[in-house]
């Protein structure tokens, strides 16, 4: 399901959405999600409110994977709630990307060169943040099966 942010009509079933999240679902929460253009190739990720619909960030593009980017947009959801006084759950559909968080290190085997030099420094911050940073933000992982596909997916494939 491809979500038409910011221009959805409230579903009939739901009054804390403007999303059609199925119900088991947070609407008090954050979705994130990565695109790639090629694996590596050009690589962007954004997080969505699942109450407004609205784009919360948006990164990118940049060279970088797939995976890469799904790790970065928890991070970056992580680091923007604590800052904003923020406390939501997160949605990600990434299995990967949220051991990487819970392990506090991006296991990427992106080679690195000069092309890739800008994104590895921003890894080197994110795994800084986990280390220097307690967070209790509840991560769940999207079932893509059971509700299609995350509300932050750039639609794509």
């Amino acid at each position: 399901m491809n979500y038409e942010l910011n221009n959805c009509n409230p579903p009939d079933y739901r009054n804390d959405t403007v999303l059609p999240l199925p119900m088991e679902v947070k609407a008090d929460a954050w979705a994130v999600d990565a695109a790639c253009s090629g694996n590596p190739g050009q690589m962007e990720y954004r997080g969505i409110d699942l109450t407004t619909g609205a784009v919360v960030f948006h990164y990118g593009p940049v060279f970088g994977t797939n995976n890469i980017g799904e790790f970065l947009a928890i991070v970056h959801a992580l680091a923007l709630m604590e800052q904003k006084g923020i406390k939501k759950t997160i949605y990600s559909d990434s299995f990967t990307a949220i051991t990487w968080v819970r392990k506090m290190q991006c296991k990427t085997k992106l080679e690195r060169t000069a092309k890739t030099a800008q994104l590895y420094n921003v890894i080197a911050r994110a795994e800084n943040w986990l280390r220097t940073h307690t967070f209790r933000t509840e991560l769940i992982q999207w079932d893509t099966r059971k509700w299609g596909d995350i509300p932050a997916d750039f639609g794509r494939k």
